[in-house]
């Protein structure tokens, strides 16, 4: 099977930042897909042609760490892209996935098994108390960081949801830059 780079992993090999290979892809220089969760994806030999057209240096082989890997469950589509577009523009190589409701968010957490899940409590199917309690009490998720975004929530709710298992909690709207660097303190990153 073909080569397949993340927008993160395609900046590296070019050596420009991720939002250089954005550009690139929306101006129609490089061929690129998106995936099913809204992620862009470019095939390496699509990369390499236009690093030779451009005169661009291709580098020997890079090594693929593994990426953190982030689920999104919010059912506002508006807030899943910004979300998604923010995070796979950081300069760390997250893998992002999104889900819309609780039954998918619950299968998303036994197959992608997440890092780090981005959890709006306030949706028509999810308790978010009961996902926190769930994810935190199962052998297998325990690890698994919770931030809890929600427009409605006070300092007790916030409280409450940290006793169930949250890690963090942020009243919407959160500014972009403040939450990217939250992800990137709550998986390991220096900040």
């Amino acid at each position: 099977m073909e080569d397949v780079l993340t927008v993160f992993q395609a900046s590296k090999y070019c050596s420009v930042s991720p939002k250089t290979i954005i550009n690139w892809i929306d101006a129609g220089h490089i061929e690129a897909y998106k995936t099913v969760g809204g992620h862009r994806r470019i095939k390496k030999s699509d990369l390499e042609r236009f690093m030779k057209k451009q005169g661009i240096p291709i580098q020997g082989k890079e090594r693929i760490e593994e990426r953190k890997r982030v689920l999104i469950v919010d059912d506002d589509p508006i807030i899943v892209e910004t979300l998604v577009q923010a995070l796979e523009e950081d300069v760390h190589d997250y893998e992002i996935i999104s889900a819309a409701d609780g039954f998918e968010a619950g299968l998303q957490v036994n197959n992608f098994k997440p890092h780090l899940m981005i959890l709006d409590i306030m949706m028509p199917d999810i308790k978010g108390y009961d996902v926190c309690k769930k994810i935190k009490s199962t052998e297998d998720t325990k690890d698994t960081k919770i931030i809890v975004l929600s427009a409605y929530l006070d300092e007790e709710k916030f409280k409450k949801m940290k006793e169930y298992g949250a890690d963090l909690c942020f009243s919407k709207p959160l500014p972009l830059p403040q939450l990217k660097e939250e992800v990137a303190r709550i998986l390991g990153y220096s900040v």
